[in-house]
């Protein structure tokens, strides 16, 4: 438990220092490229403060030449430091509207250019969409949690349409990411904090041209089988361990 306490302190002293970087690079530079790596050393100390190691599989099947949409699972606090530190591309985040009222963290987001979402608000989330959908189409790939929030029994959750919609929308692949092992190490409604070893898994990128708003729940079915076969085998084989 104390070293829990510790990793906290530090992540909150490590959080507010690099947002006041953030804020401060983002009136000097333009781009958003500076203000990503800035928001990359922060999540690598937190990570090195809690002694998580990560290993990325199937960095090839990036998209390095245009836009995307990443859709990770969901299971733990660390899985955004895990994106942030070791999916070695420039991205925005959609995130919950409740996380930009943070004092100092949340205006750091929105002086990096992440997009909030309203959850409770069909208006506000359609326009925030839209918004997301042009800033894609201007050549920036976003990160959505197809799930919404956090799983609470490790299991992958039913996904959220909204950033299948937004994927239609914009046109563009959706690229799967599997997080293994995040749950171990900090679970929801918990605060102990475990060290481990995490593997980031990349998958192939998945066309959406084919697709429409009539039939984005095949999209969204298509995603959440990948997401789940990769994640279960790899669940199966820890227990076989």
């Amino acid at each position: 438990m104390i070293r829990t306490f510790f990793i906290i302190f530090w992540t909150v002293v490590l959080t507010g220092f690099f947002a006041v970087i953030i804020i401060l690079t983002s009136f000097v530079t333009t781009g958003g490229e500076t203000t990503h790596k800035v928001a990359k050393i922060c999540a690598k100390c937190i990570l090195a403060v809690s002694n998580i190691k990560v290993t990325v599989k199937g960095l090839s099947n990036l998209n390095r030449t245009g836009s995307c949409i990443y859709m990770p699972n969901h299971v733990s606090n660390f899985d955004i430091p895990v994106l942030q530190a070791y999916l070695p591309v420039q991205f925005k985040w959609l995130a919950k509207a409740e996380l930009f009222k943070i004092p100092i963290f949340g205006y750091a987001m929105k002086r990096a250019g992440y997009i909030s979402i309203n959850r409770f608000d069909r208006k506000a989330a359609i326009q925030s969409l839209n918004k997301a959908s042009e800033i894609i189409r201007n050549g920036t790939s976003v990160i959505i949690f197809p799930e919404g929030t956090r799983s609470q029994n490790q299991h992958v959750q039913s996904f959220k349409k909204g950033g299948f919609i937004l994927a239609v929308d914009s046109g563009v692949p959706i690229i799967p990411v599997i997080i293994h092992g995040t749950w171990t190490i900090m679970q929801k409604k918990h605060i102990l904090v475990r060290p481990g070893n995490v593997v980031l898994e990349i998958k192939k990128p998945i066309n959406t041209s084919d697709y429409t708003r009539e039939t984005k729940d095949d999209l969204m079915e298509k995603v959440r089988n990948i997401v789940l076969d990769s994640y279960d085998k790899n669940r199966k084989n820890e227990t076989l361990c």
